[in-house]
Order: structure tokens, then C-alpha cells, then sequence
């Protein structure tokens, strides 16, 4: 997560997740944001200003009318230099004031005056959160443009287990980095993304399958989520967590997939095949381990079907950007592969480069479009890499509707 000069403000308020707030403050300064703490009364009682002061490394907001400094308009302040304000965790109380337009104390006022850029991520005893008048009060913020993080279920301090809890750190990060994005240039279009690697069966114990490790189809999704589509992501086996907001569709082998998006594309604007799918399966597969035996074995393969060619024939009026991932005569291949299967762009990397593996974190990609000169980029972040082809594609579509 890149948060590099981002301004945040969280806002705590009065329930027992306070002391969770530690945690995502820590966080988000040490990913380049620079965090101002705003607490409310009840939040003291929960953890100490100290302990906030402590981890941003400067002082905590706890009054509208603070002592001996100037604080006619601090709430104004903060609303007008913060890029997102987000409140974690935000209580029942506090939800309610919000609703109602009430500003009796610095974080509620701050609330007033940004409303347009908070975040709420609730966290409560699971029957407070059910209760019709929370509710209502959430789904009357959310018309207003508030965005609220639902929380999670699991065990909760009181003793109940159900919906309720902070979310994790990673999910709360999600729904920032969402809120700071702010250009929704793919609102009202669906992306419909391939990733990861396929597994074939051999026999109940071997697989034929890749080293890919889903991350860059990810990073993908999120990206496309980020600029305002609707994203349906399917993905191959992976150790990798759900995204959030994320239509998700887990498959294992190439058939799989092929059926996953034969049922899925009528949906799409854009097609982004990312997935390492394997080229061959096991003609046969067995039903028993396949015992040692033989110092030489045999195994007969057969073509798995091309699940990108199959896009492009039925392409319409998508965009399919697909993936090429070669070792020797890389562009001549790319170019080759964009032309067969009617792509109108595709994206080369390869594995050898130093930093582009499978299980990095960055790649290095050159992107090829029909009648536009190669875009060669540097070694990058996936989450970078995938930034940039969004963009490009951006960058099409605008160039489609201008024709």
C-alpha cells in the first residue's frame, strides 16, 4: 500500500475497536500518509491520546474549544486539509449525530464540513447493528455520499459472536485506498478479469499446472474497482485474499475457467485475460494414485481449449486486453498473439527479467496496441503495473467514443 503524501484523518469515537485504531494509524504512517487523530470523549476511556500521539508523531485533536491556542475554526482545518476522513471505529451514537446533522463536539463538526470525503466503518454489539434505526441512519448516509465499510462478523467483546466487528487492517485499507482514488473513469462498466494459474488432474494426488500466482489479475481487479466498474474477477487456485466489493469466481482447471467466463462475458465492457492457463491436460485421468514403477512413464496430453481466442471471436464491441508471457522472440509474439486472437491490446512480460516472477511483487511489462508505438515500462509494482493498463484502456475507450 502507497499512501505517500496523503493526507488522513481518522476520527475515533466511543466503543471497545478504539483500541484498534492504533494499528491502522501505525499502518497508514508507515505507508507515506501523514495521519491527524481526532478522538472523542468516550474514546478516551478506550485508549489514551498518548498512545495516538505516540504513533503519528504529532498531537491529538480532543476539543473543539482547546485551551490556550487558537481554535475558532480548527474544525474547518482539519475538514479542509484532510484528503479523506475516515472514522474507525464509528458508534451507533456518533452514526445517529451524523444522520442528523448534529455537531456538538470537534469530531462531528469536522464531519459536517467534510462530508463529501468520510469514511464510516461501524463496529458494535450484533443486535445495536441490526436494529432498524442503525439501519436507517447508514442507508440514509450512503444516498448522502458517505461511504460505509459493513463489518465483520466474528466474536465480539460483549460475548456475542455475529456481525459487528472492526474489520481487519487489510479491509479497512481496501476501502481508503478506494475513497482516495476518486476518479471513477470506468463508472457503469463491468470488467470481467482472468487470473492465476489452471490445475489438471494427473491422479488424485498430481497436477499438471504454472508457477502463476494470481497477484498481477488482483491487482488488477482492484485497480478496475478503484476507477468505479463493476469487477468480476476469476481466478485459478491462489493463496491471495478476497477483494472486497469484488465479484469472485474460484475455478481449478482450464475447462473450468472456460465455462466460468462462457457464463460471465454477456455481462462484460472489458475483458482483461491475465490468467496463466495451461496449454495441455492429462488425456487421462486416473482414479488411484499412479503407483512408481516403470523407470520411464508415458503421459499422453491433450490441448486445453484457448479460452482468449475464444473471447476474441466473440469479442463485439469489448475491449480484450490479454497477456503474453514469453522467453525468446518476445514482441514478435505478443504481436503475433494480439493479431491471432483479435486483441486490442496485450501486455508482455517476461520471467526471466530480474523483479518480474511469478511470486514478485513487481513486474516488468511492454504494452502493444494495433498502430501505436510500444509502451515500455520500468520495473514497477503490480498494483503500479496495473495503474498504467488501466489507463490505456481508459485511453481507448475514449478514443472509440470520439469516433
Amino acid at each position: 500500500m502507497d499512501l505517500k503524501d496523503k493526507k488522513i484523518v481518522l476520527g475515533i469515537s466511543g466503543g471497545i475497536a478504539a483500541y484498534k485504531a492504533a494499528e491502522l494509524a501505525r499502518r497508514w504512517v508507515k505507508s507515506g500518509a501523514e495521519v491527524e487523530v481526532v478522538m472523542t470523549d468516550a474514546a478516551r476511556e478506550f485508549i489514551t491520546p498518548l498512545t495516538m500521539e505516540t504513533l503519528i508523531n504529532r498531537k491529538v485533536h480532543t476539543d473543539l474549544f482547546p485551551k490556550d491556542e487558537f481554535s475558532a475554526t480548527v474544525h474547518i482545518d482539519l475538514a479542509d486539509w484532510a484528503d479523506v476522513l475516515i472514522i474507525a471505529p464509528a458508534t451507533a451514537n456518533l452514526i445517529s449525530k451524523l444522520r442528523m446533522g448534529q455537531g456538538d463536539d470537534l469530531l462531528s463538526t469536522i464531519c459536517l464540513a467534510a462530508w463529501r470525503k468520510t469514511v464510516i466503518a461501524p463496529a458494535m454489539n450484533s443486535n445495536m447493528w441490526v436494529n432498524p434505526a442503525v439501519q436507517e441512519n447508514l442507508d440514509i448516509l450512503e444516498k448522502r455520499g458517505y461511504l460505509v465499510i459493513e463489518p465483520s462478523a466474528g466474536d465480539l467483546a460483549c460475548g456475542y459472536t455475529g456481525i459487528g466487528r472492526l474489520p481487519d487492517p487489510e479491509i479497512i485499507d481496501f476501502w481508503l485506498q478506494y475513497a482516495l482514488h476518486g476518479d471513477r473513469k470506468l463508472k457503469g462498466k463491468t470488467v470481467l478479469i482472468t487470473a492465476g494459474r489452471t490445475e489438471e488432474e494427473i491422479d488424485p494426488v498430481r497436477i499438471l499446472t504454472n508457477r502463476s500466482s494470481a497477484r498481477m489479475g488482483f491487482a488488477l481487479a482492484e485497480q478496475a474497482f478503484y476507477s468505479g466498474a463493476k469487477v468480476i474477477l476469476i481466478s485459478g487456485p491462489n493463496e491471495l485474499a478476497p477483494l472486497p466489493g469484488v465479484e469472485y469466481h474460484s475455478v481449478v482447471s482450464a475447462m473450468e475457467m472456460e465455462q466460468e467466463v462462457a457464463e460471465r462475458i454477456e455481462e462484460a465492457d472489458i475483458v482483461i485475460a491475465s490468467a496463466a492457463v495451461s496449454d495441455y491436460r492429462s488425456k487421462e485421468v486416473l482414479f488411484r494414485k499412479m503407483k512408481k514403477g516403470k523407470k520411464e512413464h508415458t503421459l499422453t496430453m491433450v490441448q486445453n481449449p484457448d479460452i482468449l481466442a475464444g473471447i476474441g471471436k466473440m469479442k463485439g464491441k469489448r475491449i480484450v486486453v490479454g497477456f503474453a508471457l514469453e522467453t525468446d522472440n518476445e514482441e514478435e509474439n505478443a504481436k503475433e498473439k494480439m493479431r491471432s486472437k483479435n486483441l486490442d491490446m496485450i501486455v508482455l512480460n517476461n520471467p526471466r527479467e530480474p523483479g518480474a516472477g511469478f511470486a514478485s511483487d513487481t513486474n516488468k511489462v511492454t504494452i502493444f496496441a494495433p498502430r501505436k508505438k510500444a509502451l515500455k515500462l520500468p520495473l514497477m509494482t503490480k498494483s503500479e503495473v496495473a495503474t498504467r493498463i488501466i489507463e490505456e484502456i481508459t485511453k481507448l475507450m475514449k478514443k472509440r467514443k470520439s469516433k
